[in-house]
């Protein structure tokens, strides 16, 4: 069966006219409302026997309690750890049974479940799913297991690859006290505080048809599979408790430096950047080439000069965090603690570049193709574009997102990347530094870059 279905991928993302280069637009599909308020989208493709399916559950970690963050992360872990009639190693088993793919997440604004699975085991998958989101078993035994692994992985983190902590430090200090501040795996001192009585609770108050959208694509009859989800999800109550009601977020407008001390750190991380736009930024297009050029692929400025050039790092990039109603654009990168100064002077004049020279045609041409390039294969297979059209869903966009993307990247100028540049990347003034090493060594050093403010990494949060 896996064999089958790996032969059938392949044919999936060979196979469909409208992914060909120039064309790249989404298939068409149905889109209606049950009665509840669950959002049904329906691409009905019959040219492989499989169906991507991804229900998403509006919410995600801006509904955290503020002391409680990580809370929904677990509850979407939970999600998958039995339901219905089945314990967790029956319900892994009734998936992988029929070579089905099932799994539930969380970000930042929503709850994910994302299945794939063979068309002639609909009925059996969407059981599974109608089970994981009316009736999961929440078990405490596994509750407790999932946090204590969470606190752990931060711990371990902490002690062996503190990078990937960084983006919870930044978002931490960039947004503040604001929901998009949470972070989604929760701190050691907010898993710690969630309890699992919480658990039930974030389900009874945040779960519910009226915050429900099932996207669905693939092989089936678009009639049958429109009856079948509405059996299994159309009576399904509203969720009693209200989505967060909340501003974009504000630039900040001037200096700000924010160090994790890790005595002992061999190298020091940072990120460098500043509140960026929403997904639904008109620029989108020209921002997308001006950060590809910046430092979103191999060839990157940033890269170019940190790595290749100078040496003083093994990677560098730049990138763009864009949610419903603001987002974060930053630079970051890694070096010796010995070098920490010179390489984030080394970025600032990469970045001063930039702003300064914009993208010649030349550049810009290259860019152009690099993302054109890269963009049709997140379209290719039935689950992604089940992903892809519940995601517009969630964001208040339409098919127009994706299908006039081309046409934009292609009416791309010098002169309309460089307002983009100028409109969404920090000034110089105006610029956010979140740093990770041994502060009695670069303490002094990166002081200058601003006012500083200073937390050790043995604290068990992310915020000041």
């Amino acid at each position: 069966m896996r064999a089958v279905k790996i032969l059938l991928l392949l044919l999936v993302t060979l196979a469909p006219a409208a992914l060909l280069a120039n064309d790249i637009i989404l298939p068409s599909a149905e889109r209606l409302v049950l009665n509840n308020g669950t959002v049904l989208i329906l691409s009905e493709n019959h040219d492989v026997p499989l169906i991507g399916l991804e229900a998403i559950i509006r919410g995600g970690a801006i509904t955290d309690p503020t002391d409680k963050s990580g809370l929904a992360n677990l509850v979407a872990g939970l999600l998958q750890k039995g339901a219905g009639s089945r314990d967790a190693a029956e319900f892994a088993e009734a998936a992988a049974s029929v070579g089905g793919e099932l799994s539930a997440s969380a970000d930042l604004e929503s709850l994910h479940i994302s299945a794939e699975f063979m068309a002639q085991d609909a009925a059996l998958m969407i059981e599974l799913i109608a089970d994981m989101l009316l009736r999961p078993n929440l078990d405490k035994q596994e509750f407790e297991k999932l946090r204590d692994r969470s606190v752990n992985l931060i711990k371990s983190a902490k002690g062996s690859d503190p990078n990937v902590l960084m983006e919870s430090y930044a978002n931490a200090f960039l947004f503040a006290a604001h929901p998009y501040g949470n972070s989604l795996s929760g701190s050691e001192t907010s898993l710690v505080n969630i309890s699992y009585r919480d658990i039930g609770d974030y389900y009874d108050e945040m779960f519910g048809g009226d915050r429900l959208i099932v996207s669905v694509a693939g092989d089936f009859d678009s009639g049958t599979m429109r009856d079948a989800l509405a059996a299994a999800l159309g009576d399904w109550q509203a969720a009693p408790g209200a989505l967060p009601d909340f501003l974009p977020v504000e630039s900040l407008n001037d200096r700000r430096v924010y160090l994790i001390d890790k005595p002992g750190a061999t190298q020091s991380y940072f990120y460098i950047g500043n509140v960026g736009v929403a997904k639904d930024f008109p620029g989108r297009a020209d921002l997308d080439l001006a950060n590809t050029v910046l430092g979103g692929r191999f060839s990157s400025m940033l890269n170019t000069a940190l790595r290749v050039e100078s040496g003083l790092s093994y990677s560098a990039r730049s990138t763009l965090s864009r949610y419903r109603h603001s987002g974060s654009v930053f630079i970051r990168s890694f070096t010796e603690t010995s070098t920490t100064l010179k390489a984030i002077d080394v970025a600032l004049g990469v970045l001063a570049q930039l702003q300064e020279s914009g993208l010649d045609e030349t550049v810009l041409t290259s860019a152009r193709n690099y993302v054109m390039g890269q963009f049709p294969p997140q379209i290719e297979t039935a689950s992604q574009i089940a992903a892809m059209f519940a995601s517009l869903e969630a964001s208040g966009l339409d098919e127009s997102y994706i299908n006039d993307y081309e046409a934009k990247l292609a009416a791309a100028t010098p002169d309309s990347v460089a307002a983009v540049i100028n409109d969404v990347y920090p000034a110089s003034d105006s610029l956010v530094f979140v740093i990770l090493g041994d502060a009695e060594l670069i303490r002094d050093q990166v002081s200058q870059y601003g006012p500083l403010t200073e937390i050790s990494i043995s604290e068990p949060r992310f915020h000041p």
